[in-house]
């Protein structure tokens, strides 16, 4: 694999320097651009970059609307919001918005280094140390329909969009969703492709309809 590139949604310059070398000494990741939030989405439009660590200015329900811009910018690039307080941040519209990872500020490089390479690979993301306060799924065995489904939910596709991937109807994936739930414990969309995540599923290769 070649160089992940980043790209920082970030005001502070001696924020961004620190990125800079932080993700030199890495020699896997490589910081190609930074802009405020508000002024970032031409740049990332432009780069396309593997991952976009994003650091809004104000932390509040208006975060998930930069997220929709920033993906509709470069679709292709893993959102990583990086801020001080994850509590104020409604965690499951952020992941449904294309967040892919929640992570402190204060989090140690090591920890920034692992979320921005888990998120460059396609995972998901959250702190080890949360564990303890979300819920796991139980371990489960999966149709090969809700293990596709469950690997597009984990892209971040809303029921419409699942639909017309797998070719059915959104009422049966509306269906399959509710099993999902029942099956794994999961209360949201969020906790079922977090838990996802952890458990290690194999979703990769879920990719045509049986």
């Amino acid at each position: 694999m070649g160089l992940i590139t980043v790209f920082a949604c970030e005001s502070q310059p001696m924020v961004v320097e620190g990125l800079r070398v932080a993700l030199e000494a890495c020699r896997q990741l490589m910081l190609v651009g930074a802009a405020p939030p508000e002024q970032a989405a031409p740049l990332i439009a432009r780069l396309h970059p593997a991952v976009v660590l994003v650091s809004p200015e104000e932390e509040s329900p208006q975060v998930v609307e930069l997220l929709r811009s920033l993906r509709r910018a470069s679709p292709s690039s893993g959102l990583v919001l990086w801020v001080r307080d994850p509590e104020r941040i409604p965690a499951e519209k952020a992941y449904e918005a294309g967040a892919r990872a929640l992570l402190r500020r204060t989090a140690p490089v090591g920890v920034l280094m692992d979320c921005l390479l888990t998120v460059a690979g396609g995972g998901l993301w959250t702190e080890r140390r949360d564990n303890h306060s979300k819920p796991s799924l139980k371990p489960v065995r999966l149709t090969p329909r809700e293990r596709q489904i469950l690997r597009l939910l984990c892209r971040g596709m809303k029921n419409s969009q699942i639909a017309e991937a797998l070719a059915i109807a959104p009422g049966t994936v509306k269906v399959h969703l509710t099993h999902l739930f029942e099956k794994t414990g999961a209360r949201n969309r969020y906790e079922l492709a977090i838990g996802a995540w952890r458990l290690g599923l194999d979703l990769a290769g879920e990719s045509r309809a049986e």
